[in-house]
């Protein structure tokens, strides 16, 4: 499993701290063997097809016997299979012949065949469709029910309002008339529940099987995360049930252990090798809903990772966040009166306090105004106007005007490419990746998204764009323009939806609103620093 360099990489310094991995630029040696992997898969036209859909491939630089070389892995499964000659195995490889997992999976795949099979059962289907015609019928009885009572209230009234009528028979003949319409709801009723209790028997037996089913998968997916037991360099071995136990979500995701990362760490701890950097990489096309760009290095996902990787990096001298070490500078004061601020946020400052020790907005705005209160927010890389209130009734005056949409904003962005329209409106639902957050997708079942855009220009290759955000959703300018259904250009310097730079080139330029207190329209610019 280990590769040797077949470049010369005597010219390549060590790193001095291993990778930090959720947020890293590539070593030099993490580079040149990503750069071999990547010249060996492109040769596997077997597996061309299937990577052409896109995977998520993985090196790792390591020293051994006082050499260095390297390791690669890829998550999940390749063709079908966990034990390529090439990469390292799996953690515990599921797909063994006998293992009790594919036991459990066959015995799981014979209650799906029998779900199906009474699903699609000709009594069952005869018993629905009786089911909905009783449904129908008893309906339409119980119109003609309703009816028959109220022209027969309508008849007595008509003989009382004319005088023609002895009491005593009106009373008898109202009775007569509701004890023969609760009979009659009566037997629709016994008919309505006879047809249900049909369908009803026929299908217990179905939700038995889909109960057991969800216990079988349930206990084999507990069984199999027991069977994932993570090493880090001390020796110290935990199951991923014991990793997970103490996170807010318990129970570790599906896939969780066979991503690349992990893999790669607990074949180098197997074999006493020591870990001198890693990167991921992404190979083929960015699968639905995503953006992933090919060729492209990507930190470990978080919801799976993040927690095994704090057990595995235990006894190894990792790289420091480097995200705890942004410094940024002051915000600039655009407008201020007794009831608002605006401010020029810099790019690296949150708009909000976070869980992470970065300098906020809003701590800077607590410092000065003891009542402020954050109106909107920018992502953390994004810099320009921030409004923020100064007491209460400002902040919910505009407040009122962000949710209502007739705040107006602009925002000036630098895309890494050449976007050919001129103009036009995206329209991408988005919603969290939860596997990988803060990572935003295109989903159908998102939430609304709409921007407008237009260009301004282009240099170096490069365009200069204009955004209107109708809506605003996390991510969204990133997303619209970085997708391949949006412009298919990611801004520069976005490091989730396209390439890491020196900062994200996007900068909230403008923002139109109607003062709080003095019902002033108001109209803040500030340039972009590029």
């Amino acid at each position: 499993m280990l590769h040797r360099f077949t470049s010369d990489i005597r010219d390549l310094e060590l790193p001095k701290q291993f990778t930090y991995p959720h947020y890293y630029t590539p070593h030099p040696l993490a580079v040149r063997a990503a750069e071999e992997v990547q010249c060996y898969i492109a040769t596997r036209q077997e597996w061309k097809e299937e990577l052409d859909k896109g995977k998520m491939f993985g090196v790792l630089v390591v020293e051994t016997e006082g050499e260095i070389g390297f390791l690669a892995a890829y998550s999940g499964q390749l063709a079908g299979r966990n034990d390529h000659q090439y990469f390292v195995p799996a953690v515990y490889d599921m797909l063994r012949p006998g293992d009790f997992f594919k036991r459990e999976e066959a015995n799981i795949s014979a209650i799906n065949k029998q779900i199906k099979e009474l699903e699609a059962n000709e009594e069952l289907r005869a018993a629905n469709k009786e089911l909905e015609l009783t449904k129908r019928t008893c309906e339409d009885e119980l119109e003609t029910i309703k009816m028959y009572l109220a022209e027969g209230k309508a008849h007595r009234n008509r003989l009382r309002s004319e005088g023609l009528y002895n009491e005593q028979e009106l009373i008898l003949q109202s009775q007569h008339e509701k004890a023969e319409a609760t009979r009659r709801k009566r037997a629709i009723k016994e008919r309505l529940e006879n047809a249900t209790l049909k369908v009803t028997k026929l299908l217990k037996r179905i939700e038995e099987l889909k109960l057991e089913r969800q216990h079988r998968s349930a206990e084999l997916q507990i069984r199999l995360f027991e069977e994932f037991r993570m090493l880090n360099i001390r020796g110290e071995e935990r199951d991923l049930c014991s990793i997970f136990a103490s996170t807010a979500q318990q129970i570790p995701p599906s896939g969780a252990g066979e991503c690349a990362a992990p893999k790669l760490l607990q074949y180098a701890f197997k074999q006493g090798m020591r870990p001198v950097a890693m990167a991921e990489f992404w190979w083929g096309n960015s699968p639905k809903g995503e953006v992933r760009r090919h060729g492209t290095f990507y930190p470990a996902c978080n919801s799976k990772c993040k927690p095994i990787l704090e057990h595995m990096l235990q006894g190894l001298d990792v790289e420091p966040n480097p995200l705890l070490d942004i410094v940024t500078p002051e915000p600039k004061i655009l407008w201020e009166d007794e009831s608002i601020v605006v401010i020029d946020k810099p790019s690296g400052m949150l708009s909000v306090r976070g869980k992470v020790d970065i300098r906020s907005a809003e701590e800077w705005a607590l410092e000065r105004y003891t009542e402020a209160m954050i109106v909107h927010r920018l992502d953390q890389s994004t810099s320009g106007i921030l409004v923020i209130a100064k007491n209460k009734a400002a902040h919910e005056a505009l407040q009122k005007q962000f949710i209502a949409r007739t705040v107006k904003k602009s925002y000036v962005a630098l895309l890494d490419g050449i976007v050919l329209t001129k103009s036009g409106e995206i329209h991408l639902p988005l919603k969290l990746d939860y596997d990988n957050r803060p990572r935003q997708m295109v989903a159908t079942d998102g939430r609304a998204a709409h921007t407008r855009f237009e260009v301004e220009g282009y240099t170096e290759g490069r365009t200069r764009i204009r955004f209107y955000p109708i809506t605003g959703r996390t991510h969204q300018l990133r997303v619209h323009a970085a997708h391949t259904e949006g412009l298919g250009t990611p801004i520069v310097g976005d490091e989730i939806y396209g390439k890491k730079a020196e900062r994200l080139m996007l900068h909230a330029e403008t923002l139109e609103f109607t003062h709080p207190t003095t019902g002033e329209y108001i109209k803040i610019v500030c340039q972009a620093e590029f």
